[in-house]
């Protein structure tokens, strides 16, 4: 099994051992995320396309060996990963491309895409010796890390914007968390975690600080190649908030070509809500910084003013040679019911906006008509149920009577 190497920092890449207790460059500060970097000439004896054909492991951990955790005894005993992917001719007909697949990660057991990296986020954790783990969250990453802390033993402190829609919430207190509600917004809460948990010695589970906690998230990237045989995509969309995500998934196609499992990494496309789209704006510029400005959109897990890693959510569309663009509050509540009635698949605001830039660049004629898509849903629809009442109509309200139905229905739809 292969263990991290060496850590590097993003933009300085100064170098460190894995054994220091760095989690971001001291040079560069909290912009100076850091990458975790492996043996790949070791991993690949372990890792390959004859041992991954072979392996029983139907979750993230199939991609062990190059997983920043040292065995198998710290590993949460909660099933995350290996979710479906699913493709649909309807979308690739209307849209006009080649082939379209939706990859669910609202499957995962609290929810959404978040629990990849809470699961390596508590095996740190364990093996550290922590006994609580926190973090700053707009809702997912909260109830991801409070579920596997709970199926773990661990006792975890959540901090979440005291707008955070109550069905996170209740996940939280569900699971047991201490849940701290923040006036003032993500970037409030996400300084006043930094400085809890740098207070009290916490395990910090926040993403954009914790280089390790990426490399759970790469698995998805990792996932999509296997699912399609290798075939990696032309494109994927991911919707973007803190920058995490999109950050991983370059991670994860970018690790595979290193391990000499595959031969490209896709052009991955990150989408943005207007009201929230500082990394688009940079991207747009041409600008190696990002400058925080304050948030607000429907898309409550991406929105964020001033996201941590920045840096890597640059680098991941430039250099795979993709693209940042924004779509509109209402563009994305109009893709919810569109993705669940054209797929079966129910995403959260921020779960479909990768599907609503893909609908607007597929309008403006920038996807071949050749090109094979993935779209990622990072979260299910349940965990915004106002998000989603926003997307559609109310119901048909009558008595228990079928002559007033007859009248509302009129020819019973055409059935």
């Amino acid at each position: 099994m292969a263990i991290p190497v060496e850590l590097s920092c993003v933009l300085c890449g100064r170098r460190f051992d894995p054994c220091e207790p760095v989690l971001t460059c001291p040079d560069c500060g909290l912009d100076g995320t850091l990458d975790v970097t492996y043996d790949y000439e070791s991993a690949a004896k372990i890792l390959n396309r004859a041992s991954l054909a072979n392996c029983k492991r139907r979750d993230l951990w199939r991609y062990i060996a190059v997983l920043p955790v040292s065995g198998e005894e710290s590993i949460p005993d909660l099933a995350v990963g290996w979710t479906p992917l699913y493709r649909s001719k309807g979308l690739a007909e209307k849209w006009g491309v080649g082939e379209v697949y939706i990859k669910d990660d609202g499957r995962n057991p609290t929810g959404s895409l978040k629990d990849r990296a809470s699961a390596v986020g508590v095996s740190k954790a364990l093996e550290a010796g922590r006994k609580v783990v926190s973090c700053a969250s707009t809702g997912n990453a909260a109830s991801s890390l409070a579920g596997f802390a709970a199926v773990a033993g661990l006792k975890s402190v959540i901090f979440v914007p005291e707008e955070a829609p109550h069905a996170k919430v209740a996940q939280l207190l569900v699971y047991g968390a201490e849940v701290v509600l923040v006036r003032g917004g993500y970037e409030k809460a996400f300084d006043l975690a930094t400085q809890a948990i740098d207070a009290w010695g916490w395990y910090n589970r926040n993403c954009a600080i914790n280089p390790y906690l990426v490399e759970g998230k790469k698995t998805c990237a990792m996932e999509i190649a296997e699912q399609l045989e290798w075939d990696i995509p032309d494109v994927v969309f991911v919707a973007v908030g803190d920058g995490c995500i999109i950050s991983g998934l370059y991670k994860g196609f970018l690790d595979l070509l290193r391990l000499g499992i595959t031969d490209r990494v896709p052009r991955i496309i990150g989408v943005q809500a207007e009201g929230a789209a500082p990394i688009c704006k940079a991207f747009r510029k041409g600008s190696g910084k990002v400058e925080f400005a304050p948030a607000q959109t429907v898309a409550d897990s991406i929105s964020v003013g001033s996201p941590r890693n920045w840096a890597k959510a640059l680098r991941a569309a430039r250099e795979s040679f993709g693209e940042m663009i924004t779509v509109t509050d209402d563009e994305i509540l109009s893709a919810i019911p569109e993705l669940a009635r054209s797929t079966g698949v129910f995403g959260e605001p921020a779960g479909v906006t990768g599907f609503a830039g893909f609908r607007k660049m597929a309008e403006q004629g920038l996807i071949g008509k050749n090109e094979r898509v993935v779209l990622i849903v990072t979260g299910n629809g349940l965990k915004d149920i106002e998000g989603a009442k926003r997307s559609v109509g109310a119901p048909v309200v009558v008595n228990a009577d079928l002559d007033e139905l007859r009248k509302v229905l009129g020819d019973g739809l055409g059935i």
